[in-house]
């Protein structure tokens, strides 16, 4: 793999990062070396200039705290930092157990900011999005997961925008844009199914030999499973099409990852170790 620059590099070291602690480091509350992660990145591609930036944002972020034995640093999580990998690996497991006997009931919010709030709207869209929602016309958002308000009512508030939301609980009746074309509006499901069709082209295909490659492919998949609910909302399986291809390619990705996990964790060991 090529090795990356600039702020693409840097953003791909914050996920990787993110990774490597939460493939590896949690729950274990274990510090873990400066070199060790250097040497994992390294592998990767990615530079130890973007790999120290990473390193230093996720501390001001307050994800890792850090310390020195002798001449060496070391690294570990936060409570903040274990929450939030917790939760990113809740939502993957979401993933995993869409309701099956979905109740039919929405999540419904109207929000509406002014253009001088552009960076706070972009914002609320990416979180919106992590969480689960579609946006079926301007302004208006839904989510089948009723379960979830607390976490949309948090983020609301985080950004000051409860003045412009409007929130409810709410069922669909039975006239109107049925539910079917309800999600094709709110939700590219082609789009999609193509992005499950690629992780499946990509991951696949791989036929790792050595230690590392093996390590390698592991961290790579387990960083293509974690960004999933950032692209999938996990919809209940009675509102997505039969046969839906993301189920079968998450059963195919679980296999290589349930492959792979033994000689990634050893190879791991062998990094930690200075091997």
């Amino acid at each position: 793999m090529s090795t990356t620059n600039g702020s693409t590099a840097t953003s791909s070291a914050r996920s990787f990062l993110l990774t490597l602690l939460g493939e590896f480091v949690y729950p274990s509350s274990e510090h873990v070396w400066t070199a060790t992660l250097i040497r994992a990145f390294a592998a990767v591609g990615i530079a130890e200039k973007a790999a120290r930036q990473a390193l230093a944002r996720a501390a001001a972020a307050g994800w890792i705290e850090g310390g020195k034995e002798g001449r060496e640093a070391w690294w570990r999580l936060t409570a903040a930092g274990t929450r939030l990998i917790s939760e990113g690996s809740q939502r993957v497991r979401a993933l995993r157990h869409a309701a099956r006997e979905w109740p039919g009931s929405w999540l419904v919010l109207h929000i509406t900011l002014p253009e001088s709030r552009r960076a706070d709207r972009l914002r609320l869209y990416r979180s919106l999005q992590w969480l689960g929602f579609g946006s079926p016309t301007p302004g208006l958002w839904l989510c089948p997961h009723e379960q979830r308000a607390e976490a949309v009512q948090a983020e609301v508030g985080r950004l000051g925008l409860d003045d412009g939301t409007l929130a409810f609980a709410a069922r669909s009746l039975a006239f109107g844009v049925d539910q079917r074309h309800l999600v094709e509006r709110a939700w590219d499901l082609e789009a999609l199914a193509a992005h499950y069709r690629e992780l499946e082209e990509r991951f696949g295909t791989l036929r790792p030999r050595s230690d590392e490659a093996v390590f390698v492919a592991h961290v790579l998949l387990v960083n293509a499973i974690q960004r999933l609910p950032r692209v999938d909302p996990g919809l209940p399986e009675t509102l997505l099409p039969r046969s839906w291809e993301g189920a079968r390619v998450t059963r195919r990705l679980d296999e290589l990852r349930s492959r792979w996990r033994d000689a990634a964790h050893a190879h791991w060991k062998r990094l930690r170790e200075g091997g």
